[in-house]
């Protein structure tokens, strides 16, 4: 099918060379009746694993590898049931909804489900996946409050006032408060709304669907968030969880049942339990920092680069064999050009009639919003952060702090204008407005491009834009998102725009393929630098930090609100 094919091929036969020395050539035996039985821990990611992660021994998963094989589990009538050990959980709310539905799925065909919590610490999300469990069990040894949704942010305008540091920005909408973090000491109030907004659609959903799972009606979900239960035995009192036992124990009360590791169970063949492929799509990878180039990490951070995701398309688009493609989304945006540039190779893409679909994870923000407009279908979990349709240009003057460090700067321009190159001086009035211009100019660009992907009026964009960013949910009731769920929801999506029977199975091809073992371990060495972590640094600012890193300087972004994390 090209060289996509031949990669996977290869590496198919590479593992199953490395299965049959260590296991021999039969593939695992399940008896009937089985229990699967899967730890639910660490990091899940969209797209590959970074090898460093790998290489340090850090519990980083891939969100999609999960997912499939709980799919595949739902199909397999030899497993009685699926027991998920929920610990040390880390997820943002759209990826604990596509593992929540995924388990719910399990239930539909008719497997039982247990979910033991072993958690300790603040854990809504962890809560959130084991809540969709038919039956919910608690570890005596347990202790994690229940409170509700928060979200904290941070300004930075106060600290760079101490330092000496003076932040010029301009923005094209009043929602736009990523430069807020920076230049400002407080929220504004359009900021507030915004939150208070997005906080509201999430924490409505978080208690809708808790509430559904464990039959118990709002007022009870959120009577208990209220009293903020968090020992094991009140967490039963308030119908959270059905009791306390020990994992062990909450195994045997299952009954005489073979159980089935989820490593071995991973060399099970979906073919044995019933898969027939109808059709082949291909799923490409948009995580990170939209920026112009090539790569898929930056500095250890993955990005969404321009080249790569575009080559990706253009392959996916050539190969016969592939019908449609899935573009999975989990980025706060970048680079207007490398976002336009991804943009239009989704149009070029279409000509070939194949439909692109995209699929959101837990954020879907500004460039990342923009390069999705092109598609045929917008996917979007409930929670995905997405929207923040708006543009802005920051720039700090650094001559109070030269001056508080005793430096002496001279400036010698040639250019009206040149004052744009310098960083301890403030820009003029002229200046400014040619500043200004540029970001109206960007912000027209971008507008124009979602009424143009989206089939809106530019005036209509431009009223659901402004820098506002909106929950999945609240999207789609304003037309910026087609409908709600995971990557099934966006591949049943392309079966339809295909015609294909919504029951029909399908092939998902990962482009680009994974890259040569020597390849990552080179790009992991490049990819080294100061750890942030080791400063003690937050990992609220690490997370910018890398972002920052990888993006252009001198040119208004297109970047959602920083910070944003709601617990």
């Amino acid at each position: 099918m090209g060289k996509y094919r031949r990669y996977a091929v290869g590496a198919a036969l590479l593992l199953a060379l490395f299965w049959w020395v260590a296991r021999g050539s039969r593939p695992p035996a399940v008896a009937e009746g089985s229990l699967l039985v899967i730890e639910l821990s660490g990091r899940y990611v969209d797209g590959p694993v970074p090898l460093l992660a790998r290489l340090r021994g850090e519990p980083v998963q891939s969100l999609l590898a999960l997912t499939s094989e709980l799919r595949k589990a739902a199909r397999d009538e030899r497993l009685h049931g699926v027991v998920f050990r929920v610990r040390g959980l880390q997820l943002g709310w759209a990826q604990a909804e596509e593992i929540r539905q995924a388990i719910q799925k399990l239930s539909a065909k008719g497997r039982r489900t247990l979910a033991v919590l072993e958690v300790e610490g603040f854990g809504n999300a962890p809560y959130y996946v084991a809540s969709a469990a038919e039956k919910v069990v608690a570890t005596p040894g347990g202790n994690s409050p229940f409170v509700g949704i928060a979200a904290e942010y941070l300004f930075l305008g106060g600290l760079f006032e101490k330092l000496g540091v003076d932040v010029e920005y301009e923005r094209v909408g009043e929602y736009k408060s990523a430069v807020e973090s920076y230049a400002e000491s407080k929220m504004s109030d359009a900021n507030r709304a915004q939150t208070n907004a997005l906080i509201d659609s999430v924490e409505g959903h978080f208690v809708r669907e808790i509430a559904a799972s464990r039959k118990r009606s709002e007022d009870q979900v959120r009577l208990a968030i209220d009293s903020a239960p968090s020992a094991p035995e009140t967490l039963v009192e308030h119908g959270l969880v059905d009791e306390v036992a020990t994992w062990e124990a909450a195994l045997e009360a299952l009954g005489e049942h073979e159980q089935v590791e989820a490593d071995v169970y991973a060399q099970v063949t979906p073919e044995s339990v019933g898969f027939e492929p109808a059709a082949t799509f291909a799923i490409v990878h948009g995580v990170g920092a939209v920026v112009v180039g090539a790569g898929t990490f930056s500095g250890g951070s993955p990005v969404m680069a321009s080249d790569t995701v575009s080559e990706a398309l253009r392959d996916a688009a050539k190969d016969e064999s592939v019908k449609a493609i899935v573009l999975r989304i989990d980025s706060p945006g970048g680079s207007p050009l490398a976002s336009d540039l991804i943009w239009q190779t989704i149009r070029e893409v279409q000509k070939d009639g194949k439909p692109v679909v995209a699929s959101f994870s837990d954020l879907a923000a500004s460039g990342g919003y923009y390069v999705a407009s092109a598609a045929d279908a917008i996917v979007s979990q409930p929670q995905t952060l997405t929207g923040s349709i708006g543009v802005f240009v920051i720039r700090p003057v650094l001559a109070g702090l030269m001056d508080k460090l005793g430096v002496g700067v001279e400036s010698i321009t040639r250019g009206a204008r040149a004052d744009l190159l310098l960083s301890t001086v403030p820009l003029s009035a002229e200046t400014r407005a040619v500043l200004r211009d540029d970001v109206q100019h960007t912000y027209d660009r971008f507008l124009g491009r979602v009424a143009e992907g989206r089939g809106l009026d530019k005036a209509a964009v431009d009223k659901l834009a402004r820098g506002r960013v909106w929950t999945g949910a609240q999207a789609k009731e304003v037309g910026l998102v087609d409908r709600l769920g995971g990557i099934p929801e966006a591949v049943l999506a392309a079966k339809e725009k295909l015609g294909l029977d919504p029951e029909a199975d399908v092939l998902l091809v990962q482009y680009p393929p994974p890259k040569p073992l020597a390849q990552q371990v080179v790009e992991a060495l490049q990819g080294g630098g100061a750890s942030l972590e080791l400063l003690g640094w937050p990992a609220e600012a690490q997370e910018l930090v890398a972002t920052l890193r990888a993006l252009p300087l001198g040119t208004p972004l297109l970047i959602g609100p920083a910070w944003i994390e709601i617990h």
